[in-house]
């Protein structure tokens, strides 16, 4: 049976320096959902050409833009990168330079050179649902995105703020607590009959 096997993590990106390699459709696709969930992202992008929505999204957020070709002194000081030219041979040796220096790195629409996959995310306050395919199928976590968007309450982070400062008044040890806050919380998941 096939399985997705990724580990989810959540990263605080205005603490990383992130790599976008190129500047067509694609790149700006990764660098507007990217800003989208992490408005504070600081990001580089490298191409020779930037479409001008590119350029323009680059100014609402921390973008720094380099009119160049890719070189391997851009990785200096990256922790993520992504390429998108539509060049393979830029795309793999973007990868096997990553590689070389233990950097994660998604090479777009080619899952056996990437580290991560950049899924669908839906947001509401302080409420992030993040969905893989697995690299399979990025239409489907597009229409998962979408359904979520709609079924997520949009007074939900009101619900987790004050779950929060419940949280903070509740007695016990670490597991009392965690009994405590399911036993409030189980609510949330009834089926309705």
């Amino acid at each position: 049976m096939d399985r997705n096997n990724l580990y989810p993590i959540f990263l605080k990106v205005k603490n990383l320096e992130v790599l976008i390699v190129g500047g067509g459709y694609v790149a700006e696709e990764k660098l507007h959902f990217l800003l989208k969930s992490s408005p504070d992202a600081k990001v580089t992008m490298v191409s020779p050409m930037f479409r001008s929505d590119t350029i323009a999204l680059a100014k609402t957020g921390e973008v720094t833009l380099v009119d160049d070709v890719y070189k391997k002194e851009y990785l200096k000081g990256k922790h993520i990168v992504v390429a998108t030219t539509d060049i393979p041979e830029v795309n793999i040796n973007v990868w096997r330079d990553c590689r070389a220096e233990a950097k994660l790195v998604n090479v777009a629409d080619n899952p056996p050179y990437c580290d991560f996959y950049m899924g669908g995310i839906v947001t509401k306050g302080n409420v992030k649902v993040a969905i893989s395919t697995n690299g399979k199928s990025p239409t489907t976590a597009k229409r998962l995105r979408q359904y979520f968007e709609e079924v997520i309450p949009e007074n939900i982070d009101d619900l987790v703020k004050n779950l929060n400062e419940y949280r903070k008044t509740i007695q016990g040890d670490f597991e009392e607590k965690v009994t405590t806050l399911n036993e409030f919380t189980k609510g949330l998941i009834a089926k309705k009959e």
